[in-house]
């Protein structure tokens, strides 16, 4: 299996407000930047949306480093919370619903495709690839503004 990056980021002016998401999706010497971003978001949509769109750019089963600042997703992967949710009928609790179940879904079914390692970096400390999505993401969320 190839072995591919993925470093991603997802920003928003407001919390809700006008989001973007990046990605970085490196194999061997090749190299992908894409980015977007909504008019009404969520900075943990936009989060999810970075690591959705990064993987479905693959077109075959993948060993896949992904790189985030977001606590949120490497959390809900690495520590269950995402697959006990589904489990639950997307319920945190007998009380709590999950929030973003569509993302979560989409997100799952990528995972489930390939053998994807999720590493936590630290936003805003100098990891040149997550500086870049964040800028990128930054100026998606920057130009809806200005529509």
């Amino acid at each position: 299996m190839k072995t591919v990056e993925i470093y991603s980021d997802g920003a928003c002016s407001k919390n809700p407000g006008p989001g973007g998401w990046a990605f970085i999706l490196k194999y061997k010497e090749h190299v992908i930047e894409k980015s977007g971003g909504e008019r009404h978001t969520t900075n943990n949509r936009m989060e999810l949306l970075g690591i959705i769109n990064a993987l479905k750019m693959l077109k075959e089963a993948c060993n896949v480093n992904i790189y985030t600042d977001s606590k949120y997703v490497v959390d809900s992967i690495t520590k269950g919370w995402a697959k006990r949710w589904q489990k639950n009928g997307w319920m945190k609790n007998k009380k709590e619903e999950a929030l973003n179940k569509d993302l979560w879904q989409k997100l799952l079914s990528l995972l489930n495709k390939h053998s994807c390692t999720l590493n936590w970096v630290k936003g805003h400390a100098g990891h040149p690839e997550n500086e870049r999505c964040d800028k990128l993401a930054v100026l998606e969320y920057k130009k809806i503004n200005i529509i």
